[in-house]
């Protein structure tokens, strides 16, 4: 039984006048351990990194970049064929200017963590993960990867020994092999259902898939995105029923320091 969780949300997806998905930036802030921020690729600005630094800093949460492929009409969700070394230059480039919003609000960047489609290719393409990890250990060896479990991403930070965190995905279906089943524009869904899913998968260390199947699921992170419906109320729902079973909600830098000393 998984008995410390980090709890995290990918958020700042907006742009300008425009913002995507009904959950408020400060209203999630206030219930995760982890923002992972649009940095200006698929979704964010400047002034959006900026807000989200300082949101950081006042709720105690850690501060993450979440790099995309170069797709704003796309929302990161689509492939784009280009080459490794550019794919990875492009992902420390947006690493780079969150870190800087960082520093201006006194907070350290925590971890990072690919967005839509470039994260489904990280995922089974060994030569992107690698070259990410890599570069990394150059520029950031303490910065935590998050990744999936069931990911090529995940293999190599082991074994290239960079921090890394696996996710649970709340609010995506699971596939038979452990990988989620990528969606381009979430459903509604029921908080409290979500919410037991998550209290299964720490207590188990089950899932159901979209088939019926119930496989085995490792994990140090609980995932919800923003643009989901409904994100605040699943956020509470799985913070309450976690909290409900003696669960605790701790940073990614906790969970794995815990996990590390078992």
């Amino acid at each position: 039984m998984r008995k410390m969780v980090d709890l995290n949300c990918d958020m700042g997806e907006g742009f300008g006048h425009w913002t995507y998905g009904d959950a408020p930036d400060d209203a999630l802030m206030e219930i995760i351990s982890s923002a992972n921020v649009a940095t200006g690729f698929h979704a964010g600005d400047p002034n959006s990194m900026n807000r989200l630094a300082a949101l950081a800093k006042a709720h105690g949460v850690g501060l993450g970049a979440h790099p995309a492929y170069k797709d704003l009409q796309g929302f990161g969700r689509r492939r784009i064929d280009a080459a490794t070394d550019e794919l990875v230059n492009d992902i420390l480039y947006q690493i780079g200017a969150l870190r800087e919003f960082g520093r201006r609000h006194d907070v350290a960047l925590s971890h990072v963590k690919p967005h839509g489609a470039l994260y489904m290719e990280a995922a089974c393409n060994e030569e992107l993960s690698r070259h990410l990890v890599e570069t990394l250990q150059q520029t950031s060896p303490d910065l935590i990867l998050f990744c999936m479990g069931a990911s090529m991403t995940y293999e190599v930070a082991k074994r290239l020994s960079q921090p890394v965190v696996r996710e649970f995905y709340s609010d995506r279906d699971y596939g038979d092999d452990g990988m989620i089943v990528f969606t381009r524009k979430p459903a509604a869904m029921d908080p409290d259902t979500i919410a037991r899913k998550c209290l299964r998968a720490c207590v188990d260390g089950q899932v159901e898939t979209a088939s019926g199947k119930v496989i085995d699921v490792a994990f140090e992170s609980i995932c919800v995105h923003s643009d989901t419906p409904g994100a605040v109320q699943i956020l509470s729902a799985i913070r309450k029923i976690l909290n409900d079973n003696d669960i605790s909600i701790a940073s990614a830098r906790d969970v794995l320091a815990l996990a590390n000393d078992n």
